[in-house]
């Protein structure tokens, strides 16, 4: 398998985004801060994105479940700053997740959030893999908190609100520091015979389709073959430009040869 990756940051804070790749795997974590984290972990989202990313890759060898693999991940990171930081704090630092396995002629998927993972086959629409409980919740709360004054305690209790549904029944599931939301995890698999490719996205590089409309998903994959990586994200910067959206990390494994593995 080839993988072309590229992440490219804000400038308001180091890139929270981690993506890397083995011969038959790739992996895809988008970071998720929220004012005050650095009061209670001194790592930060970035450190965090950074462990649970490579923490996983190491175990990917492993003939496990993919869903038990990254509770185990998630769970190691957890231990790494339990004792210096409270790591069960609502704004503690967590993770989306994205995740590509090869093995026994399947291509092996999990999605955990709101992050993206693509499956191109050679004939139909590509397969894409989203979990978008966090964005359903949260447009929920969006009217009232743009109407609350900023910095009211009106608004920091809508936040507080919205924040209690994190990894809850009812609610949607990051990677923080409860392995158990590895079980909420989105996975399935399909043969890697039919797929001529495969990419995995944060949602900064899915703003291309679901909030900026520029293409669709068959687009997506035909500019990741044709221009790379790095032509989606431009795109995407020229448009938060344009619509004067804050800039999010934006970051894409584009994976291609999987029938070669």
């Amino acid at each position: 398998m080839r993988v072309t990756m590229t992440s490219v940051a804000t400038t308001r804070h180091p890139n929270e985004d981690f993506t890397g790749a083995l011969p038959a795997a790739a992996v895809l974590i988008d970071g998720a801060g929220i004012p005050g984290t650095a009061s209670i972990c001194r790592h930060g989202v970035a450190w965090y994105a950074n462990r649970l990313g490579g923490g996983l890759l190491g175990l990917l060898s492993l003939d496990r479940g993919l869903p038990s693999l990254l509770a185990e991940a998630i769970e190691q990171v957890t231990d790494a700053h339990r004792d210096t930081c409270d790591v069960a704090d609502p704004i503690s630092p967590s993770a989306t997740v994205a995740v590509l396995r090869l093995s026994g002629g399947l291509a092996e998927y999990l999605v955990l959030g709101d992050s993206f993972l693509v499956l191109d086959p050679a004939e139909g629409e590509p397969l894409v893999v989203s979990d978008p409980r966090e964005v359903i919740i949260s447009r929920s709360y969006e009217p009232a908190i743009r109407a609350a004054a900023p910095g009211s305690d009106e608004r920091h209790r809508l936040l507080r609100d919205l924040r209690a549904n994190r990894n809850r029944p009812g609610g949607f599931w990051l990677a923080k520091d409860d392995p158990r939301a590895a079980d909420e995890a989105i996975t399935g698999s399909r043969p890697i015979s039919g797929l001529t490719g495969a990419a995995l996205l944060s949602n900064g590089a899915g703003r291309i389709v679901d909030r900026f409309g520029l293409t669709d998903w068959p687009g997506v994959m035909a500019v990741l073959a044709s221009s790379g990586p790095a032509e989606i994200i431009r795109r995407v910067r020229r448009a938060e430009a344009r619509h004067s959206v804050v800039f999010d990390d934006a970051t894409i494994a584009y994976c291609t040869g999987l029938a070669e593995t």
